[in-house]
């Protein structure tokens, strides 16, 4: 038996190890996981190249032991010899896999090489007090046992181990004894090596617990739309089908495949959130790495494999990645395609799913002004005939003086207002559209006008607007008169520019009616007509039911607002009755 000391260029790198390499614990599955991966594709490479004999079904196998405190990893790819041993796990400098790939570069790969001998070995003692690796070469000399208790001191001898292949055993710290759960470590498999091209067992289980042929990893043309959409509600326990996806497949000038989705928004944009799986050669990296994905695509879920991205990926190293920026830059491109395509081929499909992927759209617009350049001509918008229009078209023919609706249902008394005096408006119902609208007023030189402003024809009535700020008891509010085309005796409306501010804070408001309004009275209404003749005490209950119904058609009221506004209908219900 031999005994040493690891050769690294620090005084001890397991504090380092444990405390700075990963952010997650749970990442020492993974390395050991991968390094079995890399053996057994190095020997899949020699068995192809007629250097080695491999007959049986590649696989690695996890065995967690409670009592004994232990975790296994075994694998039968191409183990090491004790001078592999020496030169791979006791010099922590050397990649294995660097070298394999630099002497293999030139022949037909089928599988890449993933992780790096080394480092990610000793990750294992972010959870272990000691580690044992058993390791017999396919060349046939003799197996080894190494031994490290987790400082820079080991021990290697001779091992009776006759099959090929490398087993691990982690000695588990009393801290980390949580890892010695079987669930536990059944969702850190299906988190990080849920589609390693080999089998990986659990506790000698029957089934293995991934995927060996991801969807993503086959031709677009050899998948149907239901393995779409089922790989969708596994990978993202979504129930909800995707309204539609784009599979991307590309290998030059660099390689990447995925698939991304485009989700059937339930909430309101700024709560929606996607989920966007980073991948090399299919490990799990990282969710939604913004360097390489695009910040308007977060709002997809997706898969993305991209073996040119480094496994132990650092955020800050891809911000100057002139590869990451290619990627970023062909997402972009392939997500306008596919759009642009559906708009052409499939215009029917393309307006049932505006409504959930309009929010995406515009916060790509809004992000990438190519983006916008290349959609430009098929942004639309739903008008209030319900017909959807385009929106360089409608500004045309109404000399970019556009009209716009936020809700039809809240704003439905202004929408029949302007339909009876022959206009039609746009719907914005999403609270990124007031953004996009600013947005396309800079770029466009387009004006936008809410349904719900100041109308054009105003006069003031000194009268009427005396008995209704007497009545309310609010001298400072806005009151004028107007023609109305409607039989509500008045509605509420805003300056647009006020009203923009108050859209923007609207997730941070309350029911209280934003400031700045104006009770604007219908001026051809009998009920405004006839209130200066009423008694004084009718006048007051009236013009405190014509505010409040105007409020409500704009609004809402308070709930102590509210029930002084149903007493007041009963009562009035009830004279009327008398």
């Amino acid at each position: 038996m031999s005994r040493g000391s690891i050769k690294v260029n620090t005084k001890n790198i397991f504090p380092i190890i444990k405390k700075w390499l990963y952010s997650d614990k749970d990442i020492f599955l993974r390395e050991l996981v991968v390094n079995g991966c890399d053996a057994i594709s190095k020997l899949k490479k020699l068995s192809a190249a007629g250097e080695a004999e491999f007959s049986e079904t590649p696989r690695i196998d996890i065995v967690c032991d409670r009592e004994a405190k232990t975790i296994t990893i075994t694998d039968n790819g191409i183990g090491m010899t004790e001078e592999e041993v020496k030169k791979y796990i006791n010099q922590i400098a050397f990649s294995s896999a660097e070298e394999f790939l630099e002497k293999y570069k030139d022949q037909d790969e089928q599988s890449r090489i993933i992780g790096h001998f080394g480092l990610g070995f000793y990750s294992a003692f972010m959870v272990a007090d000691s580690v044992e690796l058993e390791t017999k070469s396919y060349t046939g000399e003799p197996a080894v046992l190494w031994r490290c208790d987790g400082g820079t001191e080991y021990t290697m001898k001779e091992s009776n181990k006759t099959d090929r292949g490398t087993k691990i055993t982690l000695h588990i710290s009393e801290a980390e004894s949580d890892f010695l759960l079987k669930e536990k470590l059944r969702s850190i498999l299906l988190k990080y090596c849920g589609f390693l091209p080999y089998e990986i067992y659990l506790n000698d289980e029957e089934k293995c617990v991934n995927d060996i042929s991801p969807l993503w990893a086959k031709s677009p043309s050899d998948c149907a739309d239901d393995e779409y959409k089922e790989f969708y509600h596994r990978v993202f326990s979504d129930f909800n089908d995707p309204l539609f996806w784009i599979h991307l497949n590309v290998e030059y000038p660099f390689n990447l495949k995925g698939i991304l989705y485009f989700p059937k928004l339930t909430h309101d944009f700024e709560s929606a959130q996607g989920k966007i799986k980073l991948y090399n050669n299919q490990v799990y990296v990282a969710d939604n790495i913004k360097e390489i994905i695009p910040e308007f695509l977060m709002l997809l879920k997706g898969v993305l494999d991209c073996p040119d991205i480094p496994l132990n990926v650092s955020r800050s190293a891809l911000q100057n990645d002139e590869i990451v920026a290619k990627i970023a830059a062909h997402i972009t491109k392939k997500v306008a395609d596919r759009l642009l395509s559906m708009h052409k081929s499939d215009k029917e499909s393309f307006d049932g799913y505006w409504a959930d992927i309009a929010p995406f759209i515009e916060y790509g617009c809004l992000s990438d002004e190519k983006f916008y350049e290349k959609l430009k001509g098929i942004m639309q918008a739903k008008t209030t005939d319900g017909e959807y229009v385009s929106l360089v078209e409608f500004a045309g023919k109404n000399e970019k003086q556009i009209l716009y609706a936020t809700s039809e249902t809240q704003q439905a008394q202004y929408i029949k207002m302007i339909k009876e005096e022959g206009k039609t408006a746009l719907i914005f119902p999403h609270l990124i559209d007031i953004h996009f609208i600013s947005f396309l007023e800079m770029k466009e030189q387009w004006k936008f006008t809410r349904i719900d402003t100041v109308p054009e024809q105003t006069s003031d009535d000194e009268e009427l607007i005396g008995i209704f700020k007497k009545a309310l008891g609010k001298d400072d509010l806005k009151i004028t008169t107007s023609p109305l085309k409607t039989p509500l005796p008045a509605l509420i409306v805003q300056e647009e520019h006020i009203r923009r501010m108050s859209d923007i804070s609207r997730m941070f408001s309350s029911s209280k009616l934003p400031e700045g309004h104006t009770l604007v009275l219908n001026s051809e209404s009998k009920v405004i007509k006839g209130l200066s003749a009423l008694p004084e005490d009718k006048r007051d209950i009236i013009c405190r039911q014509v505010y409040d119904l105007a409020r409500i058609s704009n609004s809402s009221l308070s709930g102590e607002e509210m029930t002084d506004f149903i007493e007041r209908t009963a009562s009035l219900l009830e004279n009327l009755a008398i």
